[in-house]
């Protein structure tokens, strides 16, 4: 039988406050366990809760970037569960009455086309606080620093049908959160992460499967390998003659198999009911369109814009938007260097494959914009050939300095004199007499070798043009 699936994502953005949503403990990663939770985000008698609006603000700028409905009232709602990492045995969320509703992004599939998945909603909410394994025998430590920092959950519609686009759509939101400036996302320290739906259903039938719900999944890599694990166990259960079991599942990245945690939770589990200690958040349509008025240029226009006003091609123009920090960087190059193509194959070429080699974010490149730009004038005034250049990139990679000071310090000033080169020259066609004659007798693909030898004897610093024209010149003699 021919199965299709069917994936909704649930993802996790940790909002960018100083401080919580519902009390003055701040948000910053990396402190002491058990420091950052005050006695409103530990639920003691007495305290209340009072709402930052910040994650209002924020909220509402990724609800206008994705084209939603914002909902000029929204509720807080108590969901109630116990787990140790949550201290107040409920946690407040927003489910009858969020803050943004319908919306959609469209991403890029593989064959070029582009696809349109539905946004359902987004809401607030509070995170728990975080259950520590490591170091703990027998034993589960808990860390309530997280407890209470600002969410925003953002439900797709089941319209993804692949683990490529369920990772194509998470980039897209990413990228978006990202140039919002709401969330750093990054996923090593849990600022943005994903929980995954996943059902089969028999090709053409339209109601859906029996979905299983994995877990807090916290990077590109790992929700590929698990939704497509998952599509591996449920099949080989639905082709036996099985039926697959409503629940909540883990990823374990290690074994690379997804297994059962608990049964899956239907709303009414959680016995929501509105917050009694918070009143429902009122936006008005003007205060709307003034954060409609903050929003920075997102990737599709800035793509788009790269392609019709500096002449990218799309490909390019594409790979260097979906970063902010990287389409930044580039406009800050080529605006100097005057030369978009120039600047953006340095970019998607040696920079993008040093720093992924380096596992490096593109934030995280230690050379700086300044720094490159000073690299490229000298290959445009002919300094340093192109060849060069590579290798003082890689040591100013390495932190020996700006590009003059490495080309003073290493001599790596390219030969542009005439008269030396035309010495090299004479010398490799002595020195090459065989190749030299059948260069003459027609083999014109030979001229690489004679570049090639140019090009070692003077150490890679003759200017590649002069070596070509010359060689022409004395070969065809």
């Amino acid at each position: 039988m021919q199965w299709e699936v069917v994936i909704g994502l649930e993802i996790h953005v940790q909002l960018s406050t100083k401080s919580k949503i519902f009390s003055g403990a701040s948000t910053a990663y990396g402190a002491e366990p058990n420091t950052q939770a005050c006695t409103v985000d530990l639920g003691l008698p007495g305290v209340l809760p009072v709402f930052n609006g910040e994650a209002l603000n924020k909220s509402v700028m990724f609800g206008l970037a994705v084209g939603a409905q914002i909902n000029e009232r929204s509720v807080f709602d108590r969901k109630n569960y116990f787990y140790p990492d949550s201290p107040k045995a409920y946690q407040i969320s927003q489910l009858y009455y969020p803050i943004v509703g319908e919306g959609h992004i469209d991403i890029d599939l593989e064959d070029g086309s582009q696809k349109r998945i539905g946004v359902t909603r987004a809401h607030m909410e509070e995170d728990a606080g975080k259950s520590l394994h490591e170091n703990f025998q027998n034993q589960t430590g808990i860390d309530l620093n997280r407890a209470g920092t600002p969410l925003l959950e953002i439900v797709s519609e089941p319209d993804m049908r692949s683990a490529k686009e369920a990772v194509a759509y998470m980039r897209k939101i990413h990228s978006i959160v990202r140039y919002l400036g709401i969330s750093d996302g990054n996923m090593q320290e849990g600022s943005f992460r994903c929980d995954a739906n996943v059902s089969l259903r028999p090709k053409g039938q339209e109601e859906f499967g029996t979905r299983a719900e994995l877990k807090n999944i916290n990077s590109f890599r790992f929700v590929e390998k698990a939704i497509n694990v998952e599509i591996e166990r449920q099949m080989e259960i639905l082709e036996e003659g099985g039926s697959v079991t409503q629940e909540t599942r883990l990823y374990d990245a290690e074994k690379n198999e997804t297994r059962s945690m608990r049964s899956k939770e239907e709303a009414n589990d959680y016995r929501y009911f509105p917050d009694p200690d918070l009143l429902p958040i009122v936006i008005s349509a003007e205060e709307i369109e003034a954060i409609r008025k903050t929003l920075p240029e997102l990737p599709e226009a800035k793509c788009t814009r790269f392609m019709e006003e500096l002449g990218l091609p799309e490909k390019d123009a594409k790979a260097l938007t979906v970063d902010r920090d990287m389409a930044d960087y580039y406009e800050q190059v080529q605006q100097s260097i005057d030369d978009a193509k120039m600047a953006a194959n340095w970019l998607l070429g040696d920079i993008s494959a040093l720093n992924n080699k380096k596992g490096l974010e593109f934030k995280d490149c230690p050379v700086s914009a300044e720094q490159l730009i000073g690299l490229l004038k000298r290959i445009k005034d002919n300094t340093i050939s192109g060849k060069i250049a590579k290798d003082i990139y890689l040591a100013m990679f390495e932190g020996e300095g700006d590009a003059d000071a490495i080309i003073d310090k290493k001599g790596l000033k390219q030969i542009t004199d005439t008269g030396a080169i035309e010495a090299i020259i004479d010398e490799v066609i002595v020195n090459n007499p065989g190749q030299v004659a059948e260069f003459q007798s027609g083999k014109d693909k030979l001229i690489g070798f004679f570049v090639g030898q140019v090009m070692k004897a003077s150490k890679g610093k003759a200017n590649p043009g002069q070596v070509n024209q010359l060689l022409m010149q004395k070969l065809k003699k």
